[in-house]
């Protein structure tokens, strides 16, 4: 009995030991949900169509994206069947795909901080949600599918506001935005079969149900923790 609680014990801590190495990505360069120092300089020189280096962008950043992968990870906790993985996914990747186009390409600007916040919202939301929160609190559950889609949106727009930042060239400005987008999605996939890779081999032992309260907490305390950066880099630039 204690040599399996302590196999049990040690399957989680892997397991959360492995998202966060994956969720921390490169920190220093994405602390504020953005394209890392090396990669601004290069978007800022370039210019014309350029797919290759731009779906190498796009996937870069997805692999990297913190933020994404946390709520990534959020929304198939609980997801069984590869089916419902791939309709959460596909409206999340939908509502990235529309503000990251549309918001580059119509010049929409807002605070990276402000949708940075809402962002690691969307992050306590999701953790929320897996705790049954909004149940007991208010005795209804929301429509997640609509909540991953509107968040995928915020996503989307918190990208266009550091691209928009690095003042593209016009040239190949269209197809440069569709090749960086089919990197992320890319990027997305190979991500999420980490992830469930991760989570798969931690559903086998019998601690994922007994753990999963706690791994959704420190989940929301991570979202917290992000609102709070960019709610004071608000405040304070």
């Amino acid at each position: 009995m204690i040599q399996c609680l302590y196999t049990h014990r040690r399957v989680f801590m892997f397991a959360l030991f492995a998202m966060m190495t994956m969720l921390s990505g490169f920190v220093p360069d994405v602390i504020a949900h953005g394209v890392t120092t090396g990669d601004k300089g290069y978007i800022q020189e370039v210019s014309g169509a350029l797919p290759i280096p731009f779906i190498y962008l796009g996937a870069k950043h997805m692999m990297t994206g913190y933020d994404h992968l946390l709520f990534l990870f959020s929304v198939i906790f609980f997801l069984y069947r590869l089916k419902d993985i791939g309709i959460y996914v596909t409206l999340f990747a939908v509502g990235h795909v529309i503000t990251l186009l549309s918001g580059v390409w119509m010049e929409i600007s807002i605070s990276a901080y402000l949708i940075d916040t809402i962002i690691g919202f969307s992050v306590v939301y999701k953790a929320l949600d897996n705790m049954s929160a909004f149940q007991r609190w208010f005795g209804f559950q929301p429509n997640t599918k609509v909540a991953t889609l509107i968040f995928g949106l915020f996503h989307g727009l918190g990208l266009a506001t550091k691209v928009l930042d690095y003042k593209l060239s016009p040239a190949g400005l269209l197809p440069n935005l569709i090749s960086f987008n089919i990197g992320v999605e890319i990027g997305q996939i190979l991500a999420l079969s980490m992830i469930l890779i991760v989570i798969t081999y931690w559903r086998k032992s019998g601690s994922f149900i007994r753990h999963a309260y706690s791994a959704n907490a420190f989940i929301m305390m991570l979202g917290f923790m992000l609102m709070g950066y960019q709610m004071t880099g608000y405040f304070t630039s």
